[in-house]
């Protein structure tokens, strides 16, 4: 995207910039964009998980986004929300939103614009430039980057002062494709709400009302593998491996809704009859108890084809201390500890798949206990909401700190 004539240039100049000493009087205004406010995304749920730290830090929260369903939640931690058709990647609206968004800095006077999303990252690049803002990025995923447009488009994602990296794997990634220094670099891993996601908060009616919904009888271990139904979260593969493991003890779980991609739910139809486990296997819609679901699974599996960013699977099962089997790649390198929290696998290996499961499987309850521990354990020491909220929030301070050391 080519910089815009600026149009708006003198609303950056009508305002008075901020001392030291102001900032120090009052706390920081920050600004997160992103396209939508959705429920499904890791995204906007770490949005609102920020908006929230922000708040209860004594600062102020706004987000920006084309709205959605989690808006409501963003008021509930006392966030504010602009509508704003961020979302869109025509031109013509992300030059008019450049404008929007550079009002919005200076009318509300925002210390740190941090953007979350290609499209609206552009606008908000801009839009931080002319009003002298701080401009942080969050890199969530590798994006594709086949093409020199491509690269071009995601560059974006790069140009913040500080570019935080949900992962070592996505850090790698932004430093070997896009040339960022390890200086501009922060890698702050995402969390899981140990408040939700904790084993003694999920009480045994809820796992039994679960269990009951999805005809899961007593006695037969469980086997789960949650994630929306698209082929690079491996469910073909998860299928392969149960049919490998043959038999008939065990119930497994697909867990999530298919988003419209209709003919691949009945390929995994086709695939369960195939092997004749109808009996074993269900794929079940989206799941509104997720802690519940873990606590009601004997061993969860993120069998991911292509590398995930970070995969946040991986540390949800771990919190609630139940064995994580996962592929060997992208961010569950970091997160899953191997032989101790759980196993990793080549992805796509059906063969390797069945046996860590069968692995899992057979557990005797005093190495269970152990494994739970060290998965509780280590959720708990790095990867926690607290902890995300807390290394984002020192982002935020170094960067105010650095814009107002330049200016005194």
């Amino acid at each position: 995207m080519n910089n815009p004539d600026d149009n708006n240039s003198n609303l950056a100049s009508e305002e008075k910039e901020p001392t030291p000493a102001d900032v120090t009087a009052r706390e920081a205004t920050v600004m997160q964009v992103l396209p939508a406010m959705g429920t499904s995304g890791g995204v906007e749920r770490g949005t609102v998980e920020i908006a929230n730290a922000v708040v209860q830090a004594g600062g102020r929260a706004i987000v920006v986004s084309s709205g959605g369903p989690r808006t409501h939640e963003l008021k509930r931690v006392k966030a504010e929300h602009v509508t704003m058709p961020v979302e869109s990647k025509n031109p013509f609206i992300m030059y008019r939103n450049i404008g929007r968004l550079t009002k919005l800095i200076v009318a509300e006077n925002v210390d740190v614009v941090h953007a979350r999303s290609r499209a609206p990252a552009w606008s908000a690049y801009y839009a931080a430039k002319r009003t002298g803002r701080p401009f942080i990025t969050t890199f969530h995923g590798t994006y594709s980057h086949g093409n020199m447009f491509k690269r071009i488009y995601n560059s974006v994602m790069t140009k913040g002062v500080r570019v935080i990296a949900i992962s070592n794997f996505i850090a790698g990634h932004i430093r070997r494709h896009y040339g960022v220094p390890r200086d501009r670099i922060r890698v702050i891993h995402r969390g899981v709400d140990l408040t939700r996601f904790s084993a003694p908060t999920v009480t045994a009616q809820r796992v039994i009302a679960l269990a009951n919904e999805w005809r899961i009888t007593e006695g037969h271990p469980v086997v789960m593998l949650p994630g929306r139904l698209t082929r690079w979260k491996g469910q073909t593969v998860f299928i392969e491996a149960i049919a490998r493991l043959n038999r008939r003890d065990i119930r497994c779980l697909l867990v999530g809704g298919d988003q419209g991609r209709h003919e691949f739910r009945r390929e995994l139809d086709d695939l369960v009859q195939k092997y004749d486990l109808g009996e074993v296997i269900r794929i079940v819609d989206n799941c509104s108890d997720m802690p519940a679901a873990y606590m009601l699974t004997d061993v969860v599996v993120s069998a991911s084809t292509d590398p995930e960013a970070f995969g946040r699977i991986a540390i949800e099962a771990q919190s609630l201390g139940r064995p994580i089997v996962a592929s060997n790649h992208g961010g569950a390198k970091e997160t899953v500890i191997e032989g101790e929290t759980g196993w990793l696998v080549p992805p796509g290996d059906a063969d390797a798949l069945a046996d860590a499961i069968e692995t899992a499987l057979a557990l005797t309850p005093d190495a269970r206990a152990r494994l739970a521990e060290k998965a509780v354990q280590n959720v708990r020491e790095h990867f926690s909401t607290e902890t995300m909220c807390r290394s984002t929030l020192e982002v935020y301070n170094q960067v105010l700190a650095d814009r107002h050391g330049s200016d005194a």
